[in-house]
């Protein structure tokens, strides 16, 4: 088809005098989504491709990609049981649902749908950000936004009726609720009022407060926080019978944690006078007091694949812990629950101790090279517990996948239940009983799972470029591989990748992978530094100084996927979003002989002013800060927006880029789009390729953010991208 030209983009003659370095933007004025000329260039991009899906067949495509997308989220979803009492709470969302639904259910067997987003908004564009009951179980707090924007509100609802007992309660994005007992109040987290702080820092300037149900929130008392970074993010949980309130603090997304602790017994909920766990520390740290009244903390402390710590809450500084779990060798310690012979609960105000409750159990989730395992071990010494009634110490799972958080009774047993998939698998929700080393199946996806071919997945390690190991899952069908899996025939293959913020990358059920395998191409996902596979030192090998090494590590792994014949550069795509879209726009700046197609979702890809927009400031820690010289040569080394503008003194005599599909949403409030609309021009205007073949494209959604959506969105976004990386590297899809 004859596609194009591309939109004009001026190049202006804009020039940034930063420590140490000369920068030019030509395409500064495309930051402004507000001026004419930036939405003359958009709706021109817009009309660009609408003219590329009017190719023959392609309509039709994504209109097959769509149904079978639909057939495979048509399984729908489960989640693990909030138990109180003898009630759970727990989200659903059926088939054809655009959101879950949070449900009460009685032990009879009885479910109440007890929250729906599309009864709050029938348009879809509301979702159910979080939701906690209650100690008791008689209120849920819930968060709900709107348009993408994840501008949470704060709500109650009384769960006998579902009628809204208290809020709404604004600038609470990314708060915890934690309940007092009697729910009379909770902890929280809130924003302060955007008048008391510099007009461009209003999404910051985190505090704690306690409210008091039925009040204006405005009344709330501010428990914590002054005096600490404006990008700070706060945790905050009280153990189930009210004694201990725990605060955690971060700044921006450090890879560092504060802890405090109060006696809630010794002061009043307003007052809690916090004293110091583990703050000031080159650590990460989560705390908890269990009900045999021992303070126990997970952290990377001296540890950076995790450790289990014991403490007396009195006495909760690192020099009182006792290591109960040993950091291991390979695998990640993720999670720890204790369980219990299920004695009598603490009184539900707090105001005096309650007896402890020993521990029988103490289960222990890890990753192992991305795998999850879990295992049985003495409370009292850590010891794994290999007797035949716990299963020599692992609780059985179905293969290799993972493990979705394990979760118990506040009130004890030795139940707890956890989510289990794999990358055919959806979620379904196991029950582990320690009394028997037993797992059964508890709940499982409300619709039923597609006729699938079969499909293989096995795990490949390459070697970077420093000679690290890293490894990548690849998905094919059996029928073609031969008997030792090695592939039959080079195959369009799609590569992603992330590689960043701790982030794991884990087997999971994707209906993206599985409707490309089952045309007969092969996804492979790479677990790249950056990312938390192997723990901490994995992470930071690949942030600040070291972030090439994750582009290194991506490119290893499309090198070992070419030479192994799994695929060939001109069938090979590489994917990412977020953190892993300025992951795709290195690989397509860097090299972009190595790609036939990328798809970059609301990608961070101009990395001298990311720190300037949307939530960009408290990632400093991650990537480095733009004020400082030598840390500003990191970022414009590999910034791929820069990248692309040097390769554009003269129109079309770049390197020749593969096809591009940006997708960026117009609410997003973590990456703004100026990034994607920034580099789109750069990139169409320097390429060499010619854009019949490898175009350069923005696709742009209104109404929707970076994180969640209505299912019939995801849909659709989802259909249009396979459909592009199909078409450009071969793939026939759909049929």
């Amino acid at each position: 088809m004859n596609l194009g030209p591309y939109p004009p983009a001026r190049r202006s003659d804009v020039v940034d005098h930063l420590p140490g370095h000369t920068v030019a933007d030509p395409y500064r004025w495309l930051e402004d989504d507000a001026s004419a000329e930036t939405q003359a260039w958009s709706a021109a991009q817009d009309a660009l491709l609408t003219q590329y899906r009017r190719a023959p067949g392609h309509a039709a495509t994504e209109a097959r990609l769509a149904r079978r997308l639909a057939a495979l989220l048509g399984t729908g979803a489960v989640g693990s049981p909030v138990w109180r009492g003898e009630r759970w709470f727990a989200a659903r969302r059926e088939g054809a649902a655009e959101h879950a639904v949070v449900d009460l259910a009685e032990p009879h067997g009885t479910r109440t749908p007890l929250l729906d987003p599309m009864r709050l908004d029938p348009s879809g564009a509301t979702t159910l950000d979080s939701w906690q009951p209650s100690i008791e179980g008689d209120l849920l707090a819930y968060q709900v936004s709107a348009g993408g924007t994840e501008e949470s509100v704060l709500r109650v609802l009384d769960v006998a009726d579902g009628a809204v007992v208290d809020g709404p309660i604004d600038r609470a994005r990314y708060s915890p609720v934690a309940w007092l007992p009697g729910g009379a109040a909770f902890y929280y987290v809130r924003r302060l009022h955007p008048d008391l702080v510099p007009t461009d820092e209003a999404q910051y300037h985190r505090r704690v407060w306690l409210h008091r149900v039925g009040t204006d929130p405005d009344t709330d008392v501010e428990v914590f926080g002054a005096g600490l970074d404006a990008t700070t993010y706060f945790g905050v949980s009280v153990s189930r019978d009210g004694c201990w309130l725990i605060v955690s603090a971060s700044t921006g997304t450090a890879p560092r944690t504060d802890v405090w602790i109060a006696d809630l017994t010794a002061t009043s909920p307003e007052q809690p006078l916090l004293e110091p766990v583990a703050v000031g520390l080159d650590a990460e740290s989560g705390a908890w007091v269990g009900r045999d009244g021992r303070l126990y903390l997970l952290t990377d402390l001296d540890a950076p694949r995790g450790r289990l710590a014991v403490a007396d809450p009195r006495h909760p500084g690192p020099e009182h812990w006792t290591t109960l779990l040993e950091q291991d060798a390979e695998a990640v310690l993720c999670a720890a629950v204790l369980l219990d012979d299920g004695a009598p609960s603490a009184p539900e105000q707090p105001g005096g101790r309650v007896q402890p409750v020993p521990a029988t159990e103490l289960v222990a989730l890890w990753r192992r090279h991305a795998l999850s395992e879990v295992t049985v071990h003495d409370p009292a010494t850590g010891a794994l517990l290999e007797d035949e009634q716990h299963g020599g110490g692992r609780v059985p799972l179905p293969g290799l996948g993972t493990v979705t958080g394990l979760s118990r009774r506040p009130t004890g047993g030795r139940e707890l239940w956890f989510g289990w998939t794999d990358h055919t698998s959806p979620t379904s929700i196991r029950r582990y009983d320690a009394r028997t080393g037993s797992v059964d199946v508890w709940a499982e996806p409300p619709g039923r799972l597609p006729t699938l071919p079969a499909v293989r997945a096995q795990q490949v390690t390459c070697t970077s470029a420093d000679g690290t190991s890293v490894r990548m899952v690849v998905l094919a069908r059996a029928d073609r591989l031969d008997d030792d899996g090695r592939p039959l025939a080079a195959a369009p293959t799609i590569l992603y990748g992330y590689g960043g913020f701790q982030i794991s990358l884990e087997p999971a059920y994707s209906a993206t992978a599985l409707a490309w395998v089952e045309a007969g191409g092969v996804y492979v996902v790479a677990n790249l530094r950056g990312g938390g596979e192997e723990g901490e030192e994995w992470h930071r090998a690949g942030m600040r100084q070291d972030k090439q090494n994750v582009f290194d590590d991506l490119y290893a792994a499309a090198e070992r996927l070419v030479a192994d014949g799994w695929t060939t550069s001109a069938q090979l795509a590489v994917w990412g979003g977020s953190n892993g879209g300025l992951l795709v726009g290195a690989a397509v700046t860097q090299r972009p002989e190595l790609f036939a197609a990328a798809v970059c979702s609301a990608p961070l890809l101009d990395m001298v002013r990311y720190q300037q927009f949307g939530l960009g400031t408290t990632w400093t820690e991650e990537y480095g800060d733009t004020a400082d010289a030598t840390e500003l040569g990191w970022l414009i080394g590999y910034s791929p927006y820069h990248r692309a503008v040097a390769d554009g003194g003269t129109p079309g005599a770049g390197p020749a880029y593969p096809a591009v599909l940006f997708t960026v949403f117009d609410g997003d409030t973590r990456v703004d789009p100026l990034h994607a609309r920034k580099t789109a021009a750069a990139l169409q205007h320097a390429t060499s390729s010619d854009p019949q073949d490898r175009p350069v494209l923005l696709r742009r959604e209104s109404g929707v953010g970076h994180g969640g959506r209505a299912l019939s969105r995801t849909i659709a976004l989802t259909a249009e991208q396979l459909a592009f990386v199909g078409r450009q590297t071969g793939l026939p899809l759909g049929h």
